[in-house]
């Protein structure tokens, strides 16, 4: 995405290069349980493959947890795979293996160490989303598959730059949706660091998902890749910023710590993962909670910029809420919100149908797409029979649905799609329902 779609003036943030067990910010007891999961699930492992399982470098780290395992008689080296102690090759010894399954009842997780959440709240202030910046120049390449009204567009790019939120509401079909997934593709033309877990009271978050965060590089802790200089915590991945939508699942509890009784670590929940970029609240108000319940859940982390999220201890925990929060609804907001909820939301756009001049662009592009001949008449018989006669409003949607029919039909028929207006007749009797 070129710059002069989006521009950034936040810092970033570049975490402190790990030299000591000090420097991770965790406790030698954690890190050597942690080491201690690899080495029982792993059977025999190198100090190098240790390090890099849990994201953290081998001298003055692991090197140092390894040899408190083995003054404790909990693990033994095997043999050697190269030169240095970190090409030793370790395993666990019988009271080593004992320690491990007492620490596995505690929590099952084995993975990239943790960072601390006061390291966390820092790096996501850094690389809050009100550090982005788009202009119109931009906005009409990301919108360039969108057929916008000019006051409709005007709207977002402050909605963007505000950093805030954005209430998107109008009839269906008319996409709010695509606008609201252009914004994440906006969004997402920046990079953050993000950790892949996060550790408070002993207790770990689990941040990092492969559908939430598309992960742009993985530094090495190997020796000798020249990574540790450009990138001095491995613990912190280069991820594109998120965009996460979640629509009609939503409920309360998804918007708080998971807590998992098997695995015995926590789950971040959609706002924490969404933390330097978009969440989408699509169909809003047709979650399985009161809309109003779900509002009231946002009332202090809108203003605030602040979330609070509870351990199963009963211990609050505060972290930052640096999202764009997008709340997509066809419902009338009225029936959704009162003033108060709508005074913490700046940017409201109503998103209408289109004008015909709109329609005819919007079809014209889609049989291009979707390779029809384009031919006025016809859609001016198509608009004629079947939604000024039958005083049906025209949505954006229409267009792709109504072409897609045809294709169908075609298809079927064994002839070429073509907007004739027996194929029309057919695709619209087919799409619409009058109700």
């Amino acid at each position: 995405m070129s710059e002069e779609m989006v521009q950034t003036d936040a810092p970033g943030y570049l975490p402190q290069p790990l030299r000591s067990v000090e420097d991770t910010g965790l406790h030698l007891a954690f890190l050597t349980d942690l080491v201690l999961k690899v080495m029982y699930f792993a059977g025999v492992a190198s100090g190098y493959e240790i390090a890099e399982r849990i994201r953290l470098p081998f001298p003055g780290v692991v090197e140092n947890a390894l040899e408190f395992l083995k003054r404790e008689l909990m693990c033994e080296v095997k043999g050697t795979g190269g030169l240095g102690e970190g090409s030793f090759q370790y395993s666990v010894t019988s009271k080593g293996a004992s320690r491990a399954r007492e620490v596995l009842e505690l929590t099952t997780y084995v993975g990239p160490a943790p960072v601390p959440l006061d390291d966390y709240c820092r790096a996501i202030k850094a690389q809050g989303i009100k550090g982005i910046t788009v202009r119109p120049t931009g906005m009409r390449q990301a919108l360039s598959d969108l057929v916008l009204s000019d006051r409709t567009f005007d709207r977002i790019g402050p909605a963007i730059n505000s950093g805030r939120s954005v209430f998107l509401y109008g009839p269906p079909g008319n996409g709010k949706t695509m606008i609201a997934e252009a914004v994440g593709r906006m969004v997402l033309g920046r990079e953050m660091l993000m950790p892949y877990a996060v550790e408070v009271d002993g207790e770990i978050i689990k941040v990092f998902d492969e559908v939430s965060h598309q992960l742009l590089e993985q530094a090495s802790v190997m020796p000798g890749a020249g990574s540790l200089k450009r990138f001095p915590d491995p613990r912190w991945m280069r991820v594109r910023r998120p965009s996460i939508v979640t629509g009609g699942e939503l409920t309360l509890k998804n918007l708080d710590l998971i807590w998992n009784e098997a695995t015995r670590f926590y789950e971040a929940p959609h706002q924490m993962k969404a933390n330097g970029g978009i969440l989408l609240i699509d169909d809003f108000g047709r979650q399985q909670v009161r809309p109003r319940d779900l509002l009231n859940r946002w009332i202090v982390p809108l203003e605030k910029k602040v979330d609070y999220l509870t351990l199963h201890t009963g211990r609050k925990i505060e972290i930052p809420f640096e999202v764009l929060i997008v709340f997509a609804t066809n419902m009338d907001p009225k029936d959704l919100v009162d003033e108060a909820f709508l005074r913490r939301i700046p940017h409201k756009i109503h998103v209408v149908d289109p004008t015909p001049d709109e329609f005819r662009d919007i079809f014209r592009r889609r049989c291009v797409e979707k390779n029809i001949p384009y031919d006025e008449a016809s859609l001016v018989y198509l608009m004629q029979e079947h939604f000024v006669k039958p005083r049906r409003k025209l949505r954006a949607v229409h267009p792709r649905d109504i072409l897609d029919q045809l294709l169908d039909l075609a298809a079927y028929l064994g002839t070429e799609p073509r907007m004739t207006k027996d194929l029309i007749d057919r695709a619209a009797s087919a799409y619409f329902v009058d109700i």
